[in-house]
């Protein structure tokens, strides 16, 4: 836990690196962010640091599911950066999100994947873990283009 290997990922073109840093980072868009449905039970005690921040992609509300998702694409993802100490939070978020390296991209919900994220003055901000969605997954679920890039639930983030 803290500095080494954090853990393994698809990154862009689908290569497998590892991460190595002080602590581990994650981009969180949706349920996961400060005040939404699911950041105190997943995140809210291990979080050593959040800020808000953005990534490049296209996120679709799934409003039978309750949540977002975010997939490759140009537009602004607005969420928050939060910062872990230890590199077991991955299980539960892949859990949460049904994410299992092991399988098939196309078995599970979420990938998970190493992105650059952007401070909110347009700056390079750090490299965080996201987990995206593939675009037939949020076509079958009837996903909703937000083109301003916000998830938001009951007025909050």
């Amino acid at each position: 836990m803290g500095v080494g290997i954090q853990g393994w990922g698809v990154m862009g073109g689908g290569v497998h690196i590892a991460m190595m840093t002080e602590d581990l980072r994650v981009f969180v868009y949706g349920t996961l962010k400060p005040g939404a449905a699911n950041f105190d039970r997943y995140c809210g005690k291990q979080v050593l640091t959040s800020h808000r921040a953005y990534i490049y992609g296209d996120l679709y509300d799934l409003p039978s599911c309750g949540y977002p998702a975010a997939i490759h694409g140009s537009h602004k993802v607005h969420g928050f950066v939060l910062a872990f100490r230890d590199d077991r939070i991955l299980q539960a978020l892949d859990e949460l999100e049904d994410y299992d390296p092991q399988r098939q991209p196309v078995e599970n919900d979420y990938n998970r994947e190493l992105v650059t994220t952007y401070t909110l003055n347009g700056n390079s901000g750090c490299c965080a873990w996201v987990y995206f969605m593939s675009a037939e997954r949020i076509h079958r679920c009837g996903g909703i283009l937000l083109p301003d890039g916000w998830w938001m639930v009951d007025g909050g983030w």
